[in-house]
């Protein structure tokens, strides 16, 4: 719910940093709850995508490839007119798996070890339209590792499944 509220503008709207209001190819740009946004070495902000029927990295095709050149080069732009850091020094990634079900793009400052930017769980948003375009069902077909913490509720259902 608090994504959505920040795509309809019921929440946080003094936060959002750019906004591309195309239903299927827009998406908001907000700093990361975690950003204080005092100093730049943490930089941290999130893109959440208009479109409410991508919930995850699986749920890409090559049908998304104008939507994620769209978070690409717009938020790079926003981010360096917002904060004069360049996009050559920036992580742009997804989470597979991602936190909650709804396609978001994190950018953080290239020298912050932000949670979740490690190579297990972040797939680099460049690398993703280059696979995309190779391949419109590369991430339906490709087998994705991840990391999970003992106590995590996956974690438990695979071990119940036998698979860990």
């Amino acid at each position: 719910q608090w994504v959505y509220n920040i795509l309809e503008k019921k929440a946080e709207a003094d936060r959002i940093v750019h906004e591309n209001p195309d239903p299927s190819n827009g998406f908001v740009l907000v700093p990361d709850l975690k950003w204080n946004q005092n100093q730049l070495d943490d930089l941290y902000l999130i893109a959440l995508v208009h479109r409410r029927d991508i919930k995850s990295l699986r749920d890409l095709t090559a049908e998304h490839l104008p939507l994620l050149r769209n978070v690409l080069q717009e938020g790079k732009e926003a981010i360096v007119q917002r904060f004069g850091v360049p996009g050559s020094q920036l992580r742009i990634y997804l989470h597979y798996q991602p936190s909650y079900q709804h396609l978001h793009v994190h950018f953080t400052a290239l020298g912050y070890d932000a949670p979740g930017s490690s190579v297990e769980r972040a797939h680099l948003l460049a690398d993703v339209i280059d696979n995309l375009a190779m391949d419109s069902l590369y991430y339906q077909k490709r087998a994705l590792t991840f990391p999970l913490r003992a106590d995590e509720p996956l974690f438990k259902k695979f071990q119940e499944a036998g698979k860990v």
